[in-house]
């Protein structure tokens, strides 16, 4: 994202306006005060962020263990973006998302036709620094409190489309999760032998989501947001927690 402040003596030169401003009234709502929280936050963290995002400080050896120097030029991308996850997460950030770069002109990982090349190039791109990830997280102390996850919203069909691709399956995929309280080194579900359906343990997205929350500390059938005219839990009204999948 691109600030269009012309400098940063302009944007302060602003701040200080708006700060002079608020001062003028007397009495201030809480809509005004939580807006005017929220325009603070996002300056600080205007602060914050070209210190975050900088890699100078970062040693070879984490250079190297990532591919941030590595020969494909799409690994070196994610590399960058594992990092400053994890920087972030130093930091105290709460939530982080990961998008894949686009590899060679695929759309990531969404595989109608030349599913071998796609996946392959996609594959190349991430394998090396999303492993480093999860080792420098456990190397840190840090993987036990953060929890990663690794999802799409659904599969590939085990049968053929088009030019030797592959349509959307959401009827079995997987997905795979680290850290975070998860019980490592194992699996949960199969797909029948063709690896279209799933037949046993099967994972639905509200217990998925109310798994995620009792990692988290929440317990999905406590909080409710009104929405429509009602109120409405967090899973809905489906959803378990996973217990085999808590360490």
């Amino acid at each position: 994202i691109t600030s269009n402040e012309r400098s940063a003596h302009s944007q302060a030169l602003k701040r200080r306006l708006i700060g002079h401003l608020n001062q003028q009234v007397p009495e201030m709502s809480p809509e005004l005060e939580a807006a005017i929280a929220n325009y603070e936050l996002a300056a600080r963290m205007q602060l914050a962020v070209p210190e975050v995002m900088s890699l100078e400080g970062e040693p070879q050896s984490i250079r190297r263990l990532y591919g941030l120097n590595a020969d494909y030029p799409h690994t070196q991308t994610y590399a960058r973006q594992c990092i400053i996850a994890r920087r972030l997460v130093e930091r105290g950030v709460r939530f982080v998302e990961l998008t894949i770069p686009m590899v060679n002109g695929f759309q990531r990982w969404d595989a109608h036709g030349d599913i071998v090349r796609n996946h392959g190039d996609n594959a190349r791109a991430v394998d090396q620094p999303i492993a480093a990830l999860l080792r420098d997280l456990r190397s840190r102390g840090m993987l036990d409190e953060t929890l990663v996850l690794w999802s799409g919203e659904f599969g590939r069909t085990p049968f053929a489309q088009g030019g030797s691709g592959r349509d959307h399956n959401e009827h079995g995929f997987s997905l795979w999760m680290a850290g975070g309280g998860i019980r490592p080194g194992m699996s949960y579900g199969e797909t029948d032998p063709w690896g279209y359906k799933a037949v046993s343990g099967r994972l639905e997205i509200h217990d998925l989501h109310a798994t995620l929350l009792h990692l988290l500390g929440v317990d999905h059938e406590a909080f409710t947001h009104r929405f429509g005219g009602r109120d409405i839990r967090l899973t809905d009204v489906h959803g378990r927690v996973v217990k085999e999948l808590l360490a």
